[in-house]
């Protein structure tokens, strides 16, 4: 069953127990801690543990390349001659790029923007052609016309149920309305699904048990290297 992805909680909360009846009816050995996994799996990406208020906090963002040609050199920035799979730039030169973190709703403009100018050089009518068929495109996704984001096609999958739920299925700009609501209610989502493991004495797998553990790791890997550069 492919989980469906919802922006409000209402939406989330009401559709709960629907959900997970289509789950037992087509994995019949599974239990409701296992959709609840995947449930934590799916929207966790979009959390943090903030130690501060010993809570989750919305974190909608992404990593991307921004890559652009060397005309000027700049501290910390490295050459990417492959920008996708391998694949060398077609005219020889190399681009320089630097890691940037945009938001999502700023990714899925970008992704928005892609198809769009796909229709455009293709004369295909933005008012009849669905753009939820084409964000898992890979010659329109991983498409470079020179400088810009360098979207890597294996990170992008991860995305897609989020731009499936986001994208406006005709259109050319995204809801800012829409997200805001969707960073509001990621951490009721998420705090629905924990209460849910935590009734069922499953709290091992919540979202909040394991945001904690890798954001001490992170914190432990980080005091460990501070003491050997010292």
């Amino acid at each position: 069953m492919e989980m469906p992805f919802y922006l409000s909680f209402n939406e989330f909360e009401n559709r709960y127990y629907d959900n997970l009846e289509k789950w037992f009816e087509e994995s019949r050995n599974a239990s409701e801690i296992d959709y609840l996994k995947s449930l934590a799996e799916l929207y966790s990406p979009y959390l943090y543990y903030n130690f501060a208020n010993d809570r989750l906090q919305s974190d909608a963002s992404i990593q991307i390349k921004d890559c652009f040609f060397p005309y000027y050199e700049k501290i910390g920035l490295s050459f990417c001659t492959s920008c996708e799979n391998g694949k060398q730039i077609k005219n020889g030169m190399n681009h320089v790029f630097e890691w940037k973190t945009i938001t999502m709703m700023e990714y899925a403009q970008y992704i928005l923007d892609k198809i769009n100018k796909y229709f455009s050089t293709n004369n295909i009518s933005p008012k009849t052609e669905n753009v939820l068929n084409y964000i898992n495109d890979h010659e329109i996704i991983t498409s470079k016309d020179g400088a810009g984001y360098c979207v890597n096609y294996n990170q992008h999958q991860s995305t897609i149920p989020f731009l499936k739920a986001y994208l406006p299925c005709y259109g050319q700009t995204v809801n800012i309305a829409v997200y805001r609501d969707f960073m509001f209610s990621i951490v009721q989502i998420a705090d629905f699904i924990d209460l849910k493991l935590k009734s069922i004495k499953a709290f091992e797998h919540s979202i909040y048990n394991k945001a904690r553990s890798e954001a001490k790791f992170r914190v432990q890997m980080s005091h460990q290297f501070l003491t050997i550069c010292n």
